[in-house]
């Protein structure tokens, strides 16, 4: 009888994601306990839970009592802010909660902490997974993408709740386990560091055509919305249609979108994901230039007086013969830019997940990653199904590029992209990220570079020896010699 009345699951910390999420378990039918230090958070979420259809949801303002109103073996979903707050939340909770019972932590935290936490819970018999959640507070709300990886048997213990309240697609809920340790959180990380460099792409898209194009900002909103039903279907792009047609109702003239300040905040995770590739020696320059890209928008005040600067030797803003461009041309050839940048970004965030999932034995399924980001999370888009489809074709594939429908595409694109990245340039128009993708491309498929004169260099000035393509082994030539004897 008493077991009836306790709560399935229960969720700390009710900033909006947190209250959303709950919210979103409570819909589903899954009775679920709440709690938060900031008792007023409490109270809101009880007050929406009523107001949003009398779902069952209950509300504790004390750790103790929180924990104690759980079905064993408990499972509590912590959404506080990464860092020291996270480790605060655990030793609060877990004071009250015995071994077997599972602490699930769905921010976006650093995989390490979460490895760590993992082994010093487990000193108490208590289970622990990091889950990344995407879809922002509309997702958490009514469907997110969720990353769970850790414990296998926690995951098992919840796993019916996060099929219920995950986004669904065609092929299943949007959830699966990722795999141990910190796996889950590397996943959203690394899913973070795709969206920034979408994002970024994007933002050159509009650009070009603005800057370069010349065209309004209802033009844009039907253009996007048109690039919406096709090929380049996503979330990000609907949005992005949805921004420009938005007015400012603050002034009562023009559209909000040109009212931004033109500064992009970051959280960290794009960074993570940099740092990450230089680590593992993996390439990601799309991402990587999306990050250098919020740097130097931070530089305002620099950028602004750089432009004053170089106005005065000469060097203008203003974009020039705008009339000579062919606007319909021009806006089907970034259609294409966009979509084969956006595809070099992808395939560096799986190369990415590979090569860690290689170093930490983790047995991540790229083709699964790419099927539960189909829904609900930021990066949701229509070629995440044939994504999928081609690590289904190939579990070995070295490279989304490689893929026979994909390096087609590639193909049939790069005319257009080269015209894009080379009009952008010959206009002063910054287009970091198509040219990192594009330059990533064109880096990747060629047999031979250039990195032979880089090698024989390193062994001029520090003898680090290099190999040959005729034979095998190690070679180190005395350079110098050698070309003092050929001046003679």
């Amino acid at each position: 009888m008493e077991s009836a009345t306790l709560s399935q699951i229960g969720l700390a910390g009710l900033a909006v994601m947190g209250q959303n999420f709950a919210l979103n378990i409570a819909e589903k039918g899954f009775p679920i306990s709440v709690y938060n230090r900031t008792t007023s958070k409490v109270d809101e979420t009880l007050d929406r839970a009523h107001r949003e259809g009398q779902l069952p949801l209950t509300g504790h303002y004390n750790p103790k009592d929180f924990v104690l109103s759980l079905q064993k073996p408990r499972s509590v979903i912590i959404l506080v802010k990464a860092g020291a707050p996270v480790d605060q939340t655990i030793a609060a909770l877990s004071a009250y909660m015995e071994p077997g019972d599972t602490i699930i932590d769905g921010g976006n935290e650093w995989y390490e902490n979460t490895e760590r936490r993992m082994v010093d819970v487990s000193a108490n018999g208590l289970l622990y997974f990091g889950m990344g959640v995407s879809g922002g507070e509309d997702g958490a709300r009514y469907g997110p993408s969720l990353m769970p990886g850790g414990s296998h048997r926690a995951y098992l213990n919840i796993h019916n709740i996060l099929d219920k309240v995950a986004a669904q697609v065609d092929d299943g809920p949007c959830v699966t386990y990722i795999g141990e340790g910190g796996s889950g959180n590397f996943v959203k990380m690394v899913h973070n560091g795709i969206e920034y460099g979408d994002m970024q792409l994007i933002s050159e898209a509009y650009d070009v055509l603005k800057n370069v194009g010349g065209l309004g900002n209802d033009e844009l909103a039907e253009i996007f919305g048109e690039w919406n039903r096709g090929e380049l279907e996503s979330f990000l792009i609907e949005i992005t249609s949805d921004i420009f047609k938005v007015e400012d109702h603050e002034s009562g003239k023009g559209h909000l979108v040109d009212k931004i300040l033109d500064k992009t905040g970051m959280k960290g995770t794009g960074k993570w994901t940099v740092q990450q590739a230089a680590e593992l020696s993996m390439a990601a320059p799309t991402i990587a230039a999306s990050l250098d890209s919020r740097y130097m928008s931070g530089l305002k005040d620099e950028r602004e007086a750089a432009s004053e600067i170089f106005r005065k030797e000469g060097l203008t803003e203003e974009i020039n013969n705008v009339g000579g461009v062919d606007k319909k041309k021009l806006v089907d050839d970034v259609r294409q830019a966009l979509y084969a940048s956006k595809i070099c970004s992808y395939a560096q965030g799986m190369n990415l997940l590979s090569a860690k999932s290689l170093e930490k034995g983790w047995g991540l399924n790229l083709g699964e990653l790419a099927r539960i980001w189909k829904g609900g999370c930021i990066i949701r888009a229509v070629f995440l199904d044939r994504i999928k489809q081609a690590y289904q074709r190939n579990t070995g594939l070295a490279n989304l590029l490689v893929d026979p429908e994909f390096a087609r595409e590639m193909v049939q694109r790069q005319a257009a992209w080269r015209r894009v990245v080379g009009l952008a340039i010959q206009k002063g128009v910054s287009v970091p990220g198509m040219s990192a993708s594009l330059q990533y491309f064109d880096t990747y498929r060629r047999g031979r570079l250039p990195s032979n004169l880089v090698q024989a260099q390193r062994d001029y000035f520090g003898a680090h020896t290099y190999e040959r393509v005729d034979r095998p082994g190690a070679y180190h030539t005395e350079w110098s010699k050698l070309a003092r004897k050929a001046r003679v």
